[in-house]
């Protein structure tokens, strides 16, 4: 069985996106359209601007977004997952993907989704650390043993876990981590505490547009950060996508139901190679293949 996943915030590129738009009719097509929903000419950062202009948050995540949703239209006969999954932010990728959203209102979420965070974030001084070399349990233990905010936010691969709350608190969490043993426990340069109960608020904004959106039944199931398993339902799509915000991105989970599921080949959709590495450390027997660029039309 085939399984397409989708990258989320950090897999951005000067540059990104602009083969596909030269390449394909269809992709100028939802780029631009793209352009208008938005409000600004986001392609013209995307394929022009610095590192800098990327990391905007207005212009993160619908980047990776517009990447990834206009790659897999345009793969044409070759995209017929059986199974997708996105990483964070990816889950909206995944979500236009199979057909649970359009084009349009997956757009309108992701840029909600980047301003309510970007809010959440200024609301209060927080972030993030990635923690190397400790099982899950001893991560959990330690959070679960610091005063204040700090929680598992990534279970990306085992041994590679990202902790987000109040920095004092992270801080504490990665004194404790190296305490137990772990290779490195370093805070990461990101501007809040993401998938963690500080999202709160934007929690609460996101709900609102996507109890507003019209989710259709996809073609097929998304495993979805929240519950790792096989979900199809539209209104559980909502749910889960709603409490991702503040919950944990169960990633390795996530992909382990999908092996045991049947998926033997894994195609990363978007910027980037990252998701490829992290499903290859979680099952080394995997298959893993990045989307293809069509040829010019």
């Amino acid at each position: 069985m085939k399984a397409y996943v989708f990258p989320g915030q950090g897999a951005q590129f000067t540059g990104m996106g602009l083969d596909l738009y030269e390449r394909s009719a269809e992709a100028k097509e939802l780029f631009e359209k793209a352009n208008e929903i938005l409000g600004f000419r986001i392609t013209d950062i995307m394929f022009e601007g610095s590192a800098d202009d990327l990391k905007q948050t207005k212009v993160t995540q619908p980047a990776i977004f517009l990447h990834s949703v206009i790659l897999s239209k345009v793969m044409g006969d070759s995209f017929r997952p059986d199974m997708v999954a996105g990483h964070s932010l990816g889950e909206f990728s995944a979500l236009v993907a199979n057909g649970a959203l359009n084009f349009e209102d997956g757009l309108k979420l992701v840029s909600r989704r980047a301003l309510a965070m970007q809010e959440a974030c200024e609301m209060k001084p927080s972030t993030m650390a990635a923690v190397l070399g400790l099982a899950d349990e001893v991560v959990e233990e330690v959070c679960n043993s610091i005063d204040g905010v700090v929680v598992p936010a990534n279970y990306n691969c085992p041994g590679q876990l990202v902790i987000s709350g109040e920095i004092e608190a992270v801080e504490k969490a990665c004194e404790g981590m190296k305490e137990k043993g772990a290779k490195r426990a370093l805070l990461l340069p990101v501007g809040g505490a993401f998938h963690s109960p500080l999202m709160e608020p934007a929690r609460e904004a996101l709900a609102t547009a996507i109890e507003q959106t019209v989710f259709n039944t996809p073609v097929c199931p998304v495993y979805q950060n929240v519950t790792t398993t096989a979900v199809t339902d539209p209104e559980a799509i909502k749910e889960n996508l709603i409490a991702q915000l503040t919950a944990p991105v169960k990633w390795t989970q996530s992909v382990q139901q999908m092996i045991a599921d049947g998926a033997q080949l894994f195609t990363e959709v978007g910027p980037g190679k990252v998701l490829q590495g992290l499903v290859k450390k979680i099952d080394r027997s995997a298959e893993v293949a990045a989307g293809e660029v069509p040829s010019a039309e």
